[in-house]
């Protein structure tokens, strides 16, 4: 007996048939046009107010590979080439470019956006991009974003590199955490690493110094810090401490200041010039 015919397999690879039939008619259709078609427009994306690279930039390094892109026929031009091009820019993070059908050739770019800048030993700076990248400094823009400096032996050789030290893995970490809580943000301007390794934080508001040490249990630590702002800092004030120190698990260890004997002495006489004064009035009421 002859099997029954599958109309619904037929009628399934006949569509696919026809669609694959027309996707291959169209895409010569593409071709022969892109053939004939001259770039008729360049069109820059640079998002962004504040950039480490300008669209005159942009425009150089394409004028310099490739020459004016509008009125070359678009076969002429190497996309791939100008994408390579844009990329080996220390401040491009990503680059995308391609033509469209009406020829206007389009260049899409995100920049590199700096977490923290570092000035290490040595007094090279250079910056720590989101992504952990070590970046150049620009002349066109300075980023306003935390400042690392201290005992920091990481080098920069002017590319783009990664992180090398476990230090500076961890300043990495500590401003990437700063940076994600506005509260922290606002309040921290700068970390440093002192003689004997431990990070420091550097406040804008107070008298005093935090000693981090590691980027370890950095939650647990900036909590605890949080409660002493809240429960401690109203009481007592905040130029009492001379340091805070969180490297201890659960624990916070303060070092008061060492108050001014003047000042003290002043107090002391001040004092003791009120109590007469009314030692005074109160025997002449009597």
């Amino acid at each position: 007996m002859l099997k029954k015919i599958n109309w619904k397999l037929i009628f399934y690879c006949f569509t696919w048939i026809v669609c694959l039939t027309g996707l291959v008619v169209l895409m010569s259709f593409i071709s022969v046009k892109k053939d004939k078609q001259k770039c008729t427009d360049l069109k820059v994306m640079l998002p962004g107010n504040n950039n480490f690279i300008e669209r005159d930039e942009v425009d150089r390094i394409l004028l310099a590979n490739s020459g004016p892109l509008v009125g070359q026929n678009l076969e002429d031009i190497n996309i791939h080439k100008l994408e390579n091009l844009l990329k080996a820019n220390p401040f491009i993070e990503y680059a995308k470019v391609f033509a469209d059908m009406n020829g206007i050739i389009h260049v899409d770019i995100r920049q590199r956006k700096p977490l923290v800048r570092i000035i290490n030993r040595a007094n090279v700076n250079f910056y720590i991009d989101e992504n952990g990248f070590k970046i150049p400094m620009s002349d066109n823009y300075t980023a306003r974003v935390l400042v690392a400096n201290g005992l920091i032996d990481e080098d920069f050789s002017g590319k783009v590199d990664t992180i090398s030290s476990q230090l500076t893995r961890d300043l990495f970490r500590t401003a990437k955490f700063i940076q994600s809580d506005t509260l922290w943000n606002d309040q921290i301007e700068q970390l440093f690493v002192s003689l004997s390794g431990d990070i420091e934080i550097v406040p804008r508001v107070g008298d005093h110094k935090i000693i981090l040490g590691t980027a370890d249990s950095l939650q647990t630590k900036f909590r605890n810090l949080l409660v002493f702002y809240k429960r401690a800092i109203p009481k007592v004030g905040w130029n009492t401490y001379k340091s805070i120190n969180l490297k201890y698990a659960n624990q916070i260890v303060c070092e008061k200041n060492i108050i001014d004997s003047t000042t003290v002495a002043l107090a002391i006489t001040k004092t003791i010039a009120d109590s007469t004064l009314v030692t005074k009035q109160d025997s002449t009421i009597n």
